[in-house]
């Protein structure tokens, strides 16, 4: 089985923090007759259930808890090797600093296309043609 080698090293890093704060887990990580691999296999023949069932995807803790499943259980059916593309969205976290600065580039944006709409809407007032004056001509007396 393969899957895109994102996914695998997405999946492989939750694995690896785990067994750092996990003791438990840690031990069932290690397990020899256990491998990232199958561990995919597992997790795709899984979603492919779910998508079978009516769903169409799966959020990252469901991901993920698959995949602690699969190193917890001893005797588990990983399923026949699936070959298909996955796609893996990551949430962006930014920091306080990152935040401040975007909204403060999302203000001056802000700010300048106001300041263009006012100014557009000035210029229309004032290239407004203005009614042509037409100068009355008084008949004088000495027109009739």
């Amino acid at each position: 089985m393969k899957g895109t080698e994102q996914f695998k090293l997405t999946i492989k890093a939750y694995l690896d923090e785990r067994a750092k704060n996990d003791e438990l887990f840690a031990s069932s990580y290690t397990k020899e007759n256990k491998n990232l691999d199958d561990c995919i296999t597992f997790i795709l023949n899984q979603a492919r259930a779910i998508a079978d069932e009516g769903g169409c995807g799966m959020t990252d803790d469901e991901v993920y808890s698959l995949a602690v499943h699969y190193y917890d259980e001893d005797n588990i059916e990983i399923g026949k090797a699936i070959n298909c593309g996955i796609i893996v969205n990551h949430r962006v976290e930014l920091t306080e600093e990152e935040k401040a600065e975007a909204k403060e580039k999302a203000l001056k944006a802000y700010q300048a296309e106001e300041m263009r709409k006012l100014q557009q809407r000035n210029n229309h007032t004032k290239t407004k043609p203005k009614p042509a004056s037409q100068e009355q001509v008084q008949p004088s007396l000495f027109d009739f």
